[in-house]
């Protein structure tokens, strides 16, 4: 019986694996699209670059397992605060036997049952128990586990901020290329269609010999380069809104529009390298997080040197037995317990000269931050104005460009050049359009750059709300914060 009670024993604890079958995920999937997508405020309007920004911060994936891995940090901070606090624990227990509990006793010095068999329990038995301790190491340790854990908040806090102004810089780069694509688009659909229905043309012609047969050669050779360049350039720019969509977290294949500028203004620092230098060393994330660092290595340290003390422990207790054979049934108890391992007393030098390396790491690896933040506050400046720059020059060529294939357009409509040479005058004008709008791009992308390299935030600390009006309205005027904020030398 108990080999059988033992078997099926064992049957009943044996596991299977249990696949997922296809309803259950699909009904995990659909639940997935509808948490991914299904709270966000649809797109009514073309979509500025605030707007773009405040939809990344707000519905980016990335983004919020940052702002919960922030929340669950505060959680363990709340939980480390509850170590510091007395243990109060509550205890209650029934026991039963089918026999009593009897037993005699025996002289020493003969060796005789001196007493008759007796009982001083029941068989039955109720008891329970409140006790209250608290240990004085344990609370020292726990202190500052607390504190380190508060620290490891701000450095998630830190975190946050650093994602953010990369993702910020992330849709500065997407959205300037949508934008450009956008403007580009159909003027590259329309030379691809001229040039096309030349290139039939050309065709017919080389058909009927009407032209010398290399000089037909050259011609569609020129065309299907034409051709062959417009598509690639499509297929390069179709491809930025959908990289600007997953930054937005929007759903893949819908449709928007940027709004694009009017105009292309060139911004300015206004700002000496020194200052620079200062406000990247107060405000850059990755520097504040190892001041923070450096503070939990310390208390690190702390709480090794406190577990080599002495442990004290206070206790106090409520009790109760139901066992009629006691003559206090109820009674209270208090204690005090100092316990001390000596053999912790040898772990003392190695922990200090421990903390002591710990200490040089700390500061070594603070100086080789502060030379790489100094560094990239250089590049960053000279890569702004290299930039700048170059979007100058680009303008410039753009405008030449332009009047080329404005001069070389009614020369053919009024049928004094080729028609050749119209579409290559457009051609040049559509890739002096695309490189400066790439040149514009790369400059704003540059002006973030200089901004992030300095630690800027490129949203105020507080808002009005959370909404997407809200946030979009707080993105805008970033660069005069931004400004101010470096005339200022503080965040």
């Amino acid at each position: 019986m108990a080999v059988l009670a033992v078997a099926v024993a064992l049957s009943g604890c044996a596991v299977t694996p249990e696949p997922l079958s296809l309803a259950e995920h699909k009904a995990t999937l659909e639940a997935d699209r509808q948490a991914m997508f299904g709270s966000q405020e649809k797109i009514t309007a073309p979509v500025t670059l605030q707007e773009a920004m405040a939809r990344a911060l707000k519905y980016n994936l990335d983004y919020r397992v940052k702002i919960m891995e922030e929340a669950m940090a505060q959680r363990q901070l709340d939980l480390s605060s509850l170590d510091m606090l007395p243990k109060l624990a509550l205890a209650a227990g029934y026991t039963a036997r089918n026999r009593d509990n009897a037993s005699s006793s025996q002289n020493v010095a003969t060796g005789e049952q001196s007493l008759v068999p007796s009982i001083s329990s029941e068989k039955h038995d109720s008891t329970a128990d409140l006790n209250l301790s608290w240990n004085v190491l344990d609370f020292g340790v726990s202190y500052y586990s607390a504190h380190q854990q508060a620290d490891r908040v701000l450095i998630l806090e830190q975190r946050k901020r650093k994602v953010s102004q990369q993702m910020m810089q992330q849709v500065r780069e997407a959205w300037w290329q949508a934008a450009g694509a956008q403007q580009l688009q159909g003027r590259i659909d329309e030379l691809l269609k001229q040039a096309e229905e030349a290139l039939n043309d050309a065709k017919q012609v080389e058909q009927q010999k009407l032209r010398a047969p290399l000089d037909a050669l050259n011609y569609r050779r020129q065309l299907l380069d034409v051709i062959r360049q417009m598509t690639a350039v499509r297929s390069a720019l179709s491809q930025a809104k959908p990289r600007l969509a997953a930054i937005m977290n929007i759903s893949p294949g819908q449709d928007f529009q940027i709004a694009v500028p009017s105009d292309m203004p060139m911004p300015a620092l206004g700002v000496d390298l020194d200052k620079m230098e200062e406000l990247a060393l107060l405000n850059r994330p990755e520097v504040v997080e190892s001041h923070y660092s450096q503070r939990i290595s310390a208390l690190e340290t702390r709480k090794a040197i406190a577990k080599l003390l002495p442990g004290l422990e206070f206790s106090v207790g409520q009790h109760y037995d139901s066992n009629k054979f006691l003559i206090n049934n109820s009674w209270s108890d208090a204690g005090l317990r100092l316990s001390w391992n000596l053999l912790n007393l040898f772990s003392a030098g190695p922990i200090m000269r421990a903390a002591d390396a710990q200490k040089q790491v700390d500061q070594a690896q603070r100086m080789a931050l502060n030379m790489a933040v100094l560094t990239q506050v250089h590049v960053a400046y000279l890569d702004f104005q290299g930039k700048s720059r170059q979007f100058w020059i680009e303008r410039e060529l753009n405008k030449v460009d332009q009047s080329i294939y404005e001069q070389t357009r009614n020369a053919v409509d009024s049928g004094a050049s080729a028609r050749l040479q119209g579409i290559l005058a457009d051609a040049n004008a559509v890739f002096s359009s695309l490189r400066l709008y790439q040149s514009y791009g790369d400059m704003q992308n540059a002006y973030g750059q200089m901004a992030a390299s300095l630690g800027l935030d490129p949203m105020p600390k507080t808002t009005a709300g959370y909404d997407l009006k809200s946030l979009s309205q707080a993105f805008k005027g970033a660069e005069t914060r931004w400004q101010g904020t470096v005339a200022g030398g503080k965040q």
